[in-house]
Order: structure tokens, then sequence, then C-alpha cells
């Protein structure tokens, strides 16, 4: 998923302006760490009836814009 900027917002008034999902208090470190924890898909989407696949997709694409941004000075 290369467009993540349609679900993935910074609102300095939700969450202390932590990247969240579509405007919801659920932010993207929310998920990555619930996917580090070993859970599906489906089981984050059955705690988060508001969640949708594509949500998820998103997470992982802006982690990896992220990492791939990442720049190590020595």
């Amino acid at each position: 998923m290369q467009n993540y900027q349609s679900h993935i917002t910074i609102d300095p008034n939700i969450r202390s302006g932590k990247p969240i999902i579509r405007g919801m208090r659920i932010t993207v470190y929310d998920i990555l760490d619930m996917l580090s924890d070993g859970m599906s898909f489906n089981e984050i989407m059955q705690d988060y009836p508001k969640l949708r696949e594509d949500d998820i997709y998103a997470v992982l694409s802006y982690a990896a814009d992220k990492e791939h941004k990442l720049s190590i000075c020595a």
C-alpha cells in the first residue's frame, strides 16, 4: 500500500500528536505492538471493530516508509 496518507493522520489534540488511524484514538504504535505480539489482522479487527484490513496495511506501509527514511549519523 503506497498511499497510507488517507489512513494515517496526526492531530496534536489526539494522543499527543502521535500518528493515528483515520482520526481514531488508535495509534500506529498500538497496531504495530499488537502485530509484534503475534495478533492476527482478524484478532485486531475483532478488538477494534472500526478498523479495516486496509488500515492495518496502511500502518505497515507507514512504518516501512519511516524505516526507509531513517538515517544514522555517525
